[in-house]
């Protein structure tokens, strides 16, 4: 054992009943407070659902190109994507709440002026902000709820904070149908939601704010030499989903569907999550994870491929935009998880900031590759471009299968139900610091941290080329693990 203090390296004794576990169990205003958090997250998501679908819709009745449509959507991406590093340094010298509360505010501000400024620049600048506020409010809420939560309740948070989040956003989709996207009447509801969703957040989250800091970063390319699957199927799948929450009510609005119609069809993937999400989850932790992540795949294309098939009035449309989204949001929960299964236990956090930046990448380039192909060749191709996505995950997954063996099945994690628009502070539900503090024969108590995913723990001894853990670590409490020879 190496005391921080003085460098000496002192026998280790392991004492059980000294064990400090800061996962304590957590008090009623720590439960108000993080029921409170899902209150306003669900707000939020319902606001940003509604907002979404009424530019995707409205963009088309202005007379706005798809591609200039694509465009406006992928704005929401863009700020999306740089927003995290940026707030995450604004919590400290301001306060978790006061970012809430600025952040919400110019959301609901932004929303409004969608209304007073029909313009396509303006309405790409304003889906950038709309997008980077609502990024740096996920870190807020994620940040807070990991810390609210404990070793006995953090899967459960994890699968409230994805059904909270798909519900909501669902949810807010079908609001387009109580009044005329073309009017302003739209626009003030979202904003209203938004507005509101401050309520619950700062008047019952009493419990302290938490450090919120940004992990030491894993490079892309360090990540594709380790995990070449995670990468590049999160990536896709980040498309997937731009596409569809960018371009599924052009497309709709495209073909004529009615405002009820067209309601539904943007519901119908989010209710696919939900039902899907849970049962593919457990499937694969039963079964190699690659091989789930190559069946949803095919699934996700094979339903692409009959929704071009379909004619686009056809009642069963609706029906297979469920199984499109019981596919499509499993498939980045399944990536996720797959990542982490191969991923030291020291570069986890970094590792899964890196994923959520290269799925939000995904999410970018969607909608903007998308967009151009549905104005050139007809709305169609919004599903040749899903089944061309799910054909990329397919391809590079039976290549990898053939060519590396799967992760034995004693490496494996649990499975992890990831929000698909969850930013990577939300990995702090799945991979906490708990801290033990163990007596040494000084009578020091030195306190070392170690990382726990899920309920399953690491076992070195399974995979052939890894180390013995030493004496010290055993009695430390935390292994260590050398990195696995790729996927």
């Amino acid at each position: 054992m190496i005391d921080e203090q003085t460098g000496d390296s002192t026998p280790a004794m392991a004492v059980a009943d000294d064990a400090l576990d800061v996962d304590a169990a957590p008090k009623s205003s720590q439960l108000g407070g993080m029921w409170a958090l899902f209150v306003g997250l669900g707000l939020l998501m319902i606001g940003n659902g509604l907002n979404g679908a009424v530019i995707g819709i409205r963009s088309t009745n202005e007379g706005f190109s798809v591609t200039v449509t694509g465009v406006i959507m992928a704005g929401y991406f863009a700020g999306f994507l740089i927003a995290p590093t940026l707030v995450v340094r604004m919590i400290p010298s301001v306060g978790h709440i006061r970012v809430f509360a600025g952040l919400a505010s110019t959301a609901s501000s932004v929303v409004l002026i969608h209304a007073i400024a029909v313009f396509p620049v303006s309405w790409t600048l304003m889906r950038f902000v709309f997008g980077f506020c609502m990024s740096g409010l996920y870190v807020v809420i994620e940040s807070w709820l990991g810390e609210m939560s404990t070793s006995a309740n953090r899967g459960r948070t994890l699968a409230v904070y994805m059904i909270v989040s798909t519900t909501g956003l669902g949810l807010g989709q079908v609001l387009i149908a109580i009044a005329d996207p073309n009017s302003f009447r739209l626009f003030i509801v979202s904003s209203v939601l938004v507005s509101m969703s401050l309520v619950p957040v700062t008047l019952a989250a009493t419990t302290k704010a938490p450090t919120v800091s940004v992990p030491d970063p894993v490079s892309v390319r360090e990540l594709f030499r380790t995990v070449p699957t995670g990468v590049i199927s999160s990536f896709m799948s980040g498309s997937s989903a731009g596409i569809v929450f960018g371009l599924a009510a052009v497309y709709a609005t495209s073909i004529g569907l009615s405002l009820e119609r067209t309601a539904f069809f943007l519901l119908a993937p989010m209710i696919g999550a939900v039902i899907f999400q849970f049962p593919i989850g457990r499937l694969s932790d039963k079964i190699a994870r690659r091989t789930v992540i190559f069946g949803v795949a095919i699934g996700g294309a094979g339903v692409a491929a009959i929704l071009m098939l379909l004619p686009e009035q056809s009642v069963l449309v609706p029906v297979m935009m469920v199984g499109l989204g019981g596919m499509m949001f499993p498939l980045y929960s399944l990536v996720v998880s797959y990542t982490l299964d191969w991923t030291e236990d020291s570069k986890i956090i970094g590792a899964s900031g890196t994923l959520v930046r290269i799925n939000g990448a995904g999410a970018l380039a969607g909608p903007l590759v998308a967009a151009p192909l549905m104005s050139q060749f007809g709305p169609r191709w919004f599903y040749w471009s899903l089944a061309f996505v799910f054909s990329v995950v397919i391809l590079y997954v039976g290549y990898r299968m053939i060519a590396k063996d799967a992760l034995p099945m004693e490496r494996q994690k649990s499975f992890v139900p990831f929000p698909a628009r969850a930013g990577f502070t939300a990995i702090n539900l799945v991979v906490k610091p708990v801290r033990k503090a163990t007596r040494i024969a000084s009578g020091r108590h030195v306190t070392s941290r170690r990382h726990v995913h899920g309920d399953m723990e690491r076992h070195p001894s399974s995979v052939a080329g890894e180390r013995e853990p030493s004496m010290p670590e055993i009695f430390d409490g935390s292994v260590v693990t050398s990195p696995l020879d790729g996927d």
